[in-house]
């Protein structure tokens, strides 16, 4: 959705199915928001969350060494694991539970690659816009145990790091959560604020509202947020100013 205040409460569900798709071959990409070939001038980003690509790489294939300045690029690996070298002497292999941030700042290289000669990569690659230019590029990693996102909101990523959270330089907090069927979570959003849901696996409702995998929601003017499963549930639930 592009970035303009919604005057009433109001939650905007993307269905995955409405999503942009771009099939190479070896890349599998659904695009929430515009991005490369694919425009929708109705989900260009929003708020300060500009790309939320779900990812498939096949076994032995991945993108070759390429720039980015000026953005906060986080990979949440689903399944299979990413194999990750940059220009900042960084080489590591992310695996489902882990999340990555790369803070691009004043510029950097890198190269993403299925770890597995033969098995699938599946994973979220979401893009920050941050809260000024120039930084000093920067990578974090950091394992989240499954049972640190159990029936409850664990915050993953956050501009001070608090909870053992990688840092982001936004004003937003990402929370990760699994719910098992039936469960539910609460967040309440200060009246500033915007929220982001996209469930990553299976069904829930978001204020009565059902999702299912792969869909997201856009979250303007409402302060209480009740999320509950309908069937075990995984999902990231970005805080935005």
């Amino acid at each position: 959705m592009a970035n303009t205040a919604l005057k009433t409460p109001e939650i905007t569900v993307r269905k995955a199915a409405e999503r942009g798709h771009a099939h190479h071959g070896w890349l599998n990409s659904y695009h929430t928001f515009s991005f490369a070939s694919y425009y929708d001038p109705n989900y260009q980003g929003f708020r300060h969350l500009r790309v939320i690509n779900e990812d498939r790489i096949t076994g032995g294939s991945g993108f070759g060494t390429h720039s980015h300045r000026d953005m906060e690029i986080i990979s949440y690996v689903i399944e299979g694991a990413l194999e990750h070298k940059d220009s900042m002497g960084n080489v590591a292999v992310i695996s489902p539970g882990e999340v990555q941030i790369m803070s691009a700042g004043e510029g950097v290289t890198h190269s993403e690659y299925n770890h597995s000669q033969t098995d699938l990569a599946h994973f979220l690659q979401i893009w920050i816009l941050p809260d000024r230019k120039n930084l000093t590029p920067g990578y974090q990693q950091q394992y989240f145990a499954p049972e640190a996102k159990q029936d409850r909101l664990k915050l993953l990523v956050s501009p001070d790091g608090q909870e053992g959270s990688v840092i982001v330089h936004q004003n937003m907090r990402l929370y990760g959560s699994v719910l098992e069927a039936g469960k539910s979570v609460t967040h309440n959003l200060e009246s500033d604020r915007y929220g982001w849901l996209q469930v990553v696996r299976g069904s829930l409702s978001v204020n009565g509202i059902e999702l299912e995998t792969s869909d997201g929601a856009a979250i303007s003017g409402v302060e209480t947020l009740e999320l509950e499963s309908q069937t075990s549930a995984e999902f990231l639930l970005f805080d935005l100013a």
